[in-house]
């Protein structure tokens, strides 16, 4: 398949082109800069220049694919909401330029998307379309283009992690750095599932080759791994003193994150796993913590 895929150069879509182009699939790249189109280029990539706003451009590459993955994501936390309408907006325009076709959209969410109530296990079958969580927008998006005959599924992220990026986490990492110590809310029983770049990478392809409309999968390796551990996996990595403080000093400690840091978001991929025959072997995040170079 000719494959468009957005956030060609991001994280996760940095690792998904290999694993595409190792497949047989043709990839159409789309970069937010000139140095991305050159990383591209090098990689056997045919580039797309185009930015989350520019929808006419993202409709153009969208239409000369047999399918599309969505990975891009303005991560900018001070602007969580906004950035999620702006996900809305671009997974709409995706939708038109499928539409009239069988050719499948893959978009991207949250695991967090999949609990039944506050602290509940995440799993695929669960779809609030009242969540709380602005990252609802683009789940209600690839309804509403699936309701419109498009074949969308979902792929929904925990904390993706190598030994250079963890998710939410390298946010709290600099924060850690910045004041000196690793912090966590409360006992920090609280806990992130998470998963592995390589294992989210082959969910991403396992997925599109799938195509089933109405699809949702969750690329989970840990189920949980508790907030407390993940603050003194990084307080050894930093030499720094790990602290707990109340739910009344998180604001003002964590700033943007602290809307964040006291969730519960285990999630299950047991379905995801029988489905696609996908089973995760990369570290666990606490490995991939302890092995960074802070």
């Amino acid at each position: 398949m000719r494959v468009f895929l957005t956030g060609a150069t991001g994280f996760i879509g940095s690792a998904l082109v290999p694993e595409l182009l190792d497949a047989g699939h043709e990839v159409i790249g789309m970069t937010r800069s000139q140095a991305g189109v050159e990383k591209l280029i090098a990689s056997g990539v045919e580039p797309h220049l185009a930015t989350l706003e520019d929808l006419e451009s993202i409709e153009r590459g969208a239409r000369n694919a047999d399918a599309v993955i969505h990975t891009a994501f303005d991560h900018n936390f001070e602007r969580f909401a906004e950035n999620c309408e702006k996900d809305r907006r671009v997974i709409e325009a995706l939708g038109s330029a499928l539409a009239g076709s069988e050719r499948p959209l893959l978009i991207t969410s949250s695991i967090a998307m999949g609990a039944r109530g506050k602290g509940e296990l995440a799993v695929e079958d669960v779809f609030d379309t009242d969540h709380p969580n602005p990252r609802i927008a683009s789940e209600r998006a690839g309804n509403r283009l699936l309701d419109g005959g498009i074949n969308v599924s979902v792929l929904r992220l925990p904390q993706v992690h190598n030994t250079f990026k963890q998710g939410l986490i390298s946010p709290l990492l600099d924060i850690a750095r910045a004041k000196g110590v690793s912090a966590y809310v409360g006992d920090g029983t609280n806990r992130w599932s998470a998963g592995h770049l390589g294992d989210v990478a082959r969910l991403y392809r396992l997925a599109i080759e799938k195509a089933e409309p109405g699809a949702r999968y969750h690329a989970v390796g840990d189920e949980g791994v508790e907030m407390r551990l993940i603050a003194e996996a990084l307080g050894r990595g930093l030499n720094a003193p790990v602290v707990s403080i109340s739910a009344d000093e998180a604001s003002e400690h964590f700033g943007a994150m602290a809307r964040f840091v006291g969730l519960d978001m285990r999630a299950s991929s047991a379905k995801t796993q029988a489905k696609l025959d996908w089973h995760p072997t990369g570290p666990t995040l606490i490995s991939d913590l302890d092995a960074m170079v802070y």
